[in-house]
């Protein structure tokens, strides 16, 4: 018996000792070797597929920034939005999605006969395209736009130099602002400057809130020009959210002598060029003119639009009148440039008309290619 006793023991741990080994052989193959393995196990996503030699785009929603390289972005009117950008742009579809920048240059362009009258029965055929010295081959749309919606931007000069007049042009400026602006189809706002810009009505359709904006303009200090129309174009123009086309002009009220901008007179007219803006101006000096009448016929000019010299203070409301008709009488069409190159530079522009004499075309000098 007691020898029975001291083998039992021995016995025991030969038994816990086999079912050890049969235990940690189970251990090994079947199970995690730490808590931390299980965790992982639990939660690691399922294995994607490996990924498709082409390079595919991000799917595109309403709320994403726009592509770098088509240079779109959210409030880009080119690029599509809701279920059209679903249904270009979804990955889900297997295909990869290719992005190319259309280079295509739109002009907008007056035409009038050697009576200053507008002519506004003409044809594509009527016309051709200079583009940097380079004949343009093909005009891929035209169109005469007399109903597009517009943005406008009123500028008026409150410096101490036209203290004398700026009630009547005030009162101009109302006039022109509630016959132009359409209600839900057009929008303006409204700025005054001296030594400093100051947005007196942002955009809107109202045309009651239009002019409580030019009747809130107080003249005084000096007078900062460019640096009005560099903000206005850069700040409020290309910046403004865009559904479809429209046509972008800035009405420029002022005697031209600009003592107070921190931008040249030049960086001005390229940030108008870059805004597609149109620039129409109204001198003050009158009735003997001045230095600065130049200067405001250059800002027209470069841009497509037109310098006003008023004889006398009631010519002002006819100047505006002229713009509104303007505004209306217009032809627009695109074309894409030949040997167009994404390089930042300065390209011009000539429209001419062929077949027709005495005709005269206002249109912009020029445009900036996009750079790379």
């Amino acid at each position: 018996m007691l020898r029975f006793l001291r083998i039992h023991p021995i016995l025991v741990l030969a038994c816990l000792s086999a079912l050890a080994e049969v235990g940690l052989t189970q251990s090994t193959n079947d199970l995690p070797a730490a808590p931390s393995a299980v965790v992982q196990q639990q939660t690691a996503p399922p294995k994607r597929p490996a990924p498709r030699t082409e390079t595919q785009a991000p799917a595109a929603t309403p709320n994403s920034p726009g592509d770098a390289k088509s240079g779109t972005s959210q409030d880009d009117p080119a690029k599509p939005n809701g279920d059209a950008a679903e249904k270009l742009d979804t990955p889900d579809q297997g295909r990869p999605t290719i992005t190319r920048t259309v280079n295509e240059v739109s002009v907008v362009f007056t035409v009038t006969d050697k009576h200053n009258h507008y002519v506004k029965d003409l044809a594509k055929t009527d016309f051709k395209v200079i583009d940097d010295e380079k004949a343009v081959e093909d005009i891929r749309s035209f169109r005469r736009e007399h109903d597009l919606p517009l943005q406008v931007g009123l500028l008026i000069d409150a410096s101490n130099s036209i203290r004398d007049r700026f009630k009547f042009e005030q009162e101009s400026a109302i006039e022109f602002l509630s016959q132009t602006v359409r209600p839900r189809y057009d929008e303006a706002f409204v700025v005054g400057f001296d030594t400093e810009a100051e947005v007196t009505q942002d955009f809107t359709d109202s045309t009651e809130a239009l002019s409580r904006g030019v009747r809130a303009l107080r003249p005084g200090g000096g007078t900062a020009m460019f640096d009005a129309l560099y903000k206005s174009c850069r700040e409020k123009l290309l910046k403004s959210a865009q559904t479809g086309a429209v046509r972008r002009a800035i009405v420029l009220v002022s005697d031209g002598e600009d003592n107070a901008s921190h931008v040249s007179r030049e960086e001005a007219i390229e940030m108008a060029l870059r805004s597609n803006a149109i620039v129409y101006t109204i001198s003050t000096n009158f009735p003997g003119g001045g230095s600065g009448d130049k200067v405001l016929q250059r800002i027209a000019d470069a841009t497509g639009g037109r310098a006003f010299q008023p004889f006398q203070l009631s010519d002002v409301a006819n100047a505006f009148a002229q713009i509104q008709d303007d505004l209306r009488s217009q032809y627009a069409l695109s074309y894409r440039p030949p040997d167009f190159r994404h390089d930042g530079r300065y390209r011009t522009i000539e429209v001419l008309a062929q077949g027709r004499k005495g005709l005269r075309i206002r249109s912009r000098h020029g445009y900036y290619a996009p750079a790379e």
